[in-house]
């Protein structure tokens, strides 16, 4: 029995595995490598926390085993070196877990694309749900810019026709909706894509049917979202989208599509993708505010960021030294780790542990969108299976399958290419070349000491720039709107209360909110108005009228409306005021303030409804009407 070779399945049926474990300890039985039968017991004594054997190596003799181990609890006992080979630099039992299919190999990417998928499906839903939630009061049918105007306008400058040339300036399923029904319209393509990115997030399987309809949806929205869609992480959520297409199959749905391996071309234009988007980072701030390069940005950053979260009070109060370090640890992360990208496997390793660390560091100082959490998908495309094998249990279905294509490569027997593989190996290559040419003006860009961030250079923006905080405000600035009841506003009796936005500061006792990954388009806009005037702002004065009216759908986008239930506000005006974080354990702080403000003076002047009427002629914008009272 000493030679005994199991070569069906019958075996195992007819003995246990708990016998199988005992006869191979002892040597006494031998599998043919890589069967079913015997990636059980591999399995069996990986749980077990022992040494796997070689299934490819021939059994020893019952005796010969019994002298090994005699020998070796002789040398346990007096504390004799090993007479074998100093264990290398993975370990014994990683060789041999290696050498019997028990550990995943490096080199394929069947389980980062899996990872890649439900990634790149969480950011689609949160966006679409950013979209659902938002886009009836922002681009809708009587939203702030009405998207069925600015396709108008669109349709009007390309020749007042929807032909290749209006697609090419808009690319947009909304060309072809009922304008009338726009509302409904939106609410459909943000449904749709919630759906889609769903059923991709909870199964980690897709096609580029589905892939590429996200892209479309995705896509129909930004091109229309005007102002409210002009955020850099738009176009890098496009360009993720893009490259998700070609990760999958044509038609299967499956995990593991045997036939259709992941293209090392598609893992490496992911690669690329965080490539430049940290060099582009980096190279805006060196390039642009002085304090990236003598280090104080950080000085400034966790109180001036857009909308700012719990923890940015704590951090802004670290020591110099530690903002010092921040912007140290900034500059190494978006300059010097992304070339590591390209400098070998363990130093890809290296960059990719690196750029999400730094990313869920910003995550958690900040509500900075999904940006940080988008960043991490390209990011992940930096490890293979091997790195990725702990995600994945090792009695599941996935990991089992990856095992068994990876033993068939190592004996030769990968399946032979099919007339569908080859279209789909040219399809791979065509991709590279596509974002190779189309990389050429934005490595131009990142070259230049003109450098710009946040652009496309095609229309369907598959390949863009990217950066962020290229200058820092040394300040914060905040727009309040106040209204009043008073029929005089320059009465110094008339009561002016305040309206709050869901996120930005206003109340100086509220808490800074924590909304990341969720995305609060307004209160984002806020911000870059705060440092600028209402004139280059005009949308602010729009929403100035819709307040007077009591505006439901622009009431909905806010928090707190001071005059709910009662007579709406005659008046309505922006304050301009300077906020500082107070300083945690001052007297301020110990009366539930988290905030210090002071007036800097009016943003715009007080203003009525009926003065606002020309203003709203003038830009086409549908005067709101006041039902409590006569004009």
């Amino acid at each position: 029995m000493s030679d005994i070779l199991f070569n069906t399945e019958k075996s195992e049926s007819a003995t246990t595995k708990k016998q199988l474990y005992d006869w191979v300890a002892k040597g006494l039985v031998r599998f043919p490598p890589h069967s079913t039968l015997a990636r059980s017991v591999c399995f069996v004594y990986s749980r077990d926390g022992r040494t796997p054997f070689n299934m490819a190596a021939p059994s020893e003799s019952s005796e010969s085993a019994v002298r090994r181990r005699r020998v070796d609890t002789i040398q346990a006992g007096s504390g004799l070196p090993d007479s074998k080979e100093p264990h290398d630099e993975d370990g014994e039992e990683t060789k041999h877990r290696k050498a019997s299919g028990c550990a995943l190999q490096t080199g394929t990417y069947w389980l980062t694309r899996i990872v890649l998928l439900r990634a790149t499906a969480f950011i689609y839903f949160v966006a679409f749900a950013v979209a659902y939630q938002q886009n009836s009061q922002l681009i809708g049918e009587r939203g702030l810019m009405p998207c069925q105007a600015y396709l108008q306008s669109v349709k009007t400058y390309v020749g007042g026709k929807i032909g290749p040339a209006a697609l090419a300036y808009t690319p947009s399923l909304l060309w072809f909706t009922d304008w009338t029904a726009m509302d409904g319209n939106l609410a459909a393509i943000a449904l749709l894509g919630m759906l889609l990115s769903g059923l991709v997030l909870l199964s980690g399987t897709a096609n580029m049917l589905i892939m590429g309809t996200l892209w479309v949806l995705y896509h129909s929205l930004v091109s229309v979202g005007q102002l409210w869609y002009s955020f850099g992480w738009e176009s890098q959520l496009l360009e993720t989208g893009f490259l998700a297409i070609f990760l999958v199959p044509v038609w299967t749905l499956s995990r593991v599509p045997r036939r259709c391996p992941p293209s090392l071309i598609s893992i490496w234009t992911f690669r690329w993708l965080i490539v430049r988007i940290m060099l582009g980072a980096g190279l805006i701030k060196i390039r642009g505010d002085q304090c990236w390069r003598d280090l104080t940005c950080m000085d400034y950053h966790y109180e001036t960021q857009p909308v700012p979260n719990p923890l940015s009070y704590y951090l802004h109060r670290s020591p110099w030294w530690f903002h010092r370090f921040e912007v140290v640890s900034n500059h190494v992360v978006e300059l010097l780790l992304p070339l590591c990208t390209f400098l070998g496997r363990r130093l890809r390793l290296l960059n990719g542990g690196a750029q999400i660390l730094f990313q869920v560091m910003l995550i958690i100082s900040g509500n900075l969108s999904f940006l940080n959490w988008l960043t991490i998908v390209p990011s992940l495309a930096c490890f293979d299976d091997a790195s990725l094998g702990f995600l994945f249990g090792s009695k599941g279905g996935v990991r089992k399958a990856v095992l068994e294509i990876q033993a068939e490569g190592r004996e030769g027997r990968t399946p032979k290419p099919t007339r569908g593989m080859l279209v789909r190996r040219v399809v791979n290559v065509s991709l590279g070349v596509l974002i190779g040419y189309l990389s050429v003006p934005v490595v131009m860009n990142l070259l230049s000491s003109k450098q710009v961030m946040n652009t496309s250079f095609d229309p369907l923006r598959i390949v863009n720039t990217y950066g962020a905080f290229g200058s820092i405000t040394k300040e914060r600035t905040e727009v309040v709107f106040q209204g009043t009841l008073g029929p005089d506003p320059q009465d110094p009796a008339a009561v002016w209360e305040e309206y709050q936005f869901v996120c930005k500061p206003g109340d100086v006792h509220r808490r800074p909110c924590l909304v990341s990954p969720y995305h609060y388009r307004l209160d984002w806009l806020m911000w870059f108005a705060a440092f600028q005037t209402y004139e280059q702002s005009e949308w602010v004065i729009h929403i100035a009228g819709r307040l007077m009216a009591n505006d439901t759908t622009v009431l909905s986008l806010l928090d707190h409306n001071p005059f709910q239930g009662r007579e709406n506000p005659r008046w309505v005006r922006g304050e301009h005021f300077r906020y500082k974080f107070t300083a945690p354990g001052s007297a301020s702080a110990a009366q539930g303030k988290w905030w210090l403000r002071k007036r800097i003076g009016a943003y715009f002047p007080a203003v009525n409804l009926e003065g606002l009427r020309g203003y709203f002629q003038s830009r086409k914008w549908p005067h709101p009407h006041d039902p409590t009272r006569r004009e």
